[in-house]
Parts: structure tokens; C-alpha cells; sequence
């Protein structure tokens, strides 16, 4: 075992490697740099000229565009990185890793509350739907399932605003806090709920269908194995066959989608948040990619590579606890 995630840490820091100088590439090589986005209507109103801009590019490190200058910036980067300074934002002019650190949590406690739900309401539909194949549960949710892959996010979310806040006025439109009060404490707590009701709804019908579809497909080929077959010929009750030799054995393909939960736990959801005017991560890293935030879009990008490494290895040591028949490679 420690063989193993020793190999794995050792191969995860050459991903992320490559993951860095691809994203520094990219992100250098956008239409648009902060400078420019920033100064551009004061250089049509004559205020600033081509010196004033290029002197900035040159004070912020974005001057030299040429595969030399984007090397040597990459390099610069990837030094202060190692040392834990992931640099200063242009936009919100400070640390990257404050801004991330104070704007991550917004996303992450409503991402997580989401996917208890998702889990709570998909796994039981699905092996339920799977058990009874053909039946008027399995098409309802399977049409459920098809409406939640197919709905766009942005869409479902400028839908349930406009139902659910504009029409019957239940819930806030956007925002995490009512601006119109002050609220302290427990009150503060339960309008920061109420604000995150429709963000959260539109995540668990966004994301229980394609759990509810993959729950559903891995109880079906589990359902149709030899050793089902042989429980029941045993005379065990259907619920003991279902919920003690399917579920386990079901869950097993599931273990995979960890190495995707733990980025979007922390990452937030950019268009999502960006609809509810949400604090969060996403809507931060979508701004600050709008004006090319070098430092903040590579901070960003960096932590959700990290995550998504830790969320592979942490995927892999799962599959072991959940059926022992799995050895992890030495």
C-alpha cells in the first residue's frame, strides 16, 4: 500500500507538472490581458497612451508574449509556486491563496449539502427502479433521469428564479444575504439557508439523474450475475438479496465518480453562481477569467488539479474497503 501511493504521488506531481505549464500557456496566449481589459477605455478617451499600457504590462510581468517571455513567466510562476506564493490577484489585489481560501467555503458547504441529497434520493431510486425493471417507477425515472442530463444549467436556474422567486415570490432571487436587513447569529445562519435553496435544488436536479442513471445500469448487470442467481436459489428473502449482496457489489463501479466529487466540492460552479450572484469559487474564477487574472486563473486551476489527483488516489483506496477482491498495485 505505501509502495503504491508513494508510485502514485511520485507520477501526480509529473501530471501536475505538465497540467501548469499547459494552463500557464493557455492563459497567457488569451485575446485579452488584464492591462488591456482595464486601461483600454481610458486609452479611447486619450487619458493613458501605448507607453502607459506597455509600462503596466511590464510592471504586472505579461509584456512579452513570445514563446520566450511566456517560458520565462511560466518559470517565474512555477518558483514562487514551490515556495507556497502562488503570487498576487490583479483583480481583487490580494494573495491568491487568501481570495481561495475565504471564497471556497461558500461553494463547498453548498456543493456538499447538494450531494447528500443527490446521494440520498438517486441511489435508493435507482436500485429500486433496477429491481423493478419496465415499471411505471422505472420510466418515471428514467424520463426524470433524461430531464436532469439534458436540462442546461443556466436554463433550469433562470427557470426556478423565475418560478419559484419571481412568480410566487417563495425564495430570494440571488445573493447569499438579504441586504435589506442585518442579521447576526442563528438568523444570519437560517437567511444564508433560505438564499441557498434554489442554488442547491437546480445542483441536485442537475446531478441526480446521472447518478440515478449510473445506480441504476451497475444494479441491472449486478442483478443478472451468477451469484444473485445462487442467493436466491438459497432461499434468501429478496430484500436480504438486494440490499446485502446487490447494493454492495453496485457501489463498487460508483467509487469512480469520487475522483470527480472532491474538485467540484471546493471548485463551485461557475455559471451557477455567476445566475445566483453567489460569493463562491466559481463565480471569482469566472470573473478573474474574464479580465485575465493570471495569477488568480493559475491558483485556481492549480488547486483544482490537486484536488482532482487527491480525489483519484483517494478513489483507488476506496475500491479496496468496498470488495477486498481489489489489490492495489505495489
Amino acid at each position: 500500500m505505501a509502495k503504491y501511493i508513494i508510485k502514485r504521488i511520485f507520477y501526480s506531481i509529473l501530471v501536475l507538472l505538465l497540467v501548469s505549464m499547459l494552463i500557464y500557456g493557455l492563459v497567457r496566449l488569451l485575446p485579452n490581458d488584464y492591462v488591456e481589459t482595464k486601461l483600454f477605455p481610458m486609452l479611447n478617451q486619450g487619458t493613458v497612451s501605448e507607453e502607459d499600457i506597455t509600462r503596466m504590462k511590464e510592471l504586472y510581468g505579461i509584456a512579452d508574449n513570445s514563446f520566450g517571455g511566456i517560458v520565462k513567466g511560466y518559470f517565474g510562476w512555477l518558483g514562487n509556486a514551490l515556495k507556497g506564493d502562488l503570487g498576487i490577484s490583479f483583480k481583487y489585489s490580494e494573495p491568491v491563496s487568501v481570495v481561495i481560501g475565504r471564497s471556497m467555503w461558500v461553494s463547498f458547504i453548498i456543493a456538499v449539502l447538494a450531494y447528500i441529497l443527490v446521494y440520498l434520493i438517486a441511489i435508493p431510486l435507482g436500485i429500486k427502479s433496477a429491481v423493478k425493471q419496465y415499471s411505471v417507477l422505472d420510466y418515471s425515472v428514467t424520463t426524470f433521469t433524461m430531464i436532469g442530463i439534458s436540462l442546461p444549467g443556466f436554463f433550469l436556474a433562470t427557470a426556478l428564479i423565475k418560478i419559484f422567486a419571481v412568480d410566487l415570490g417563495w425564495f430570494p432571487q440571488q445573493g447569499l444575504e438579504d441586504a435589506t436587513t442585518l442579521n447576526e447569529g442563528f438568523d444570519r445562519f437560517l437567511d444564508q439557508v433560505y438564499h441557498c435553496v434554489l442554488p442547491m435544488a437546480t445542483l441536485v436536479i442537475l446531478s441526480v439523474g446521472g447518478t440515478m442513471r449510473h445506480t441504476r445500469t451497475n444494479t441491472l448487470e449486478v442483478l443478472n450475475a451468477d451469484y444473485i442467481r445462487t442467493a436466491r436459489a438459497k432461499g434468501l428473502s429478496e430484500k436480504a438479496v438486494v440490499y446485502k449482496h446487490v447494493f454492495r457489489n453496485t457501489m463498487i463501479p460508483m467509487v469512480t465518480m469520487m475522483a470527480g466529487v472532491l474538485p467540484s466540492l471546493f471548485g463551485g460552479a461557475m455559471i451557477l453562481e455567476n445566475v445566483f450572484a453567489l460569493p463562491g469559487i466559481g463565480k471569482l474564477a469566472y470573473d478573474a477569467l474574464v479580465v485575465g487574472d493570471i495569477p488568480f486563473i493559475m491558483g485556481y486551476e492549480m488547486f483544482l488539479a490537486i484536488l482532482t489527483v487527491i480525489g483519484t488516489l483517494l478513489s483507488d483506496i476506496a475500491y479496496v474497503l468496498v470488495d477486498p477482491r481489489i489489490k492495489l498495485g505495489k
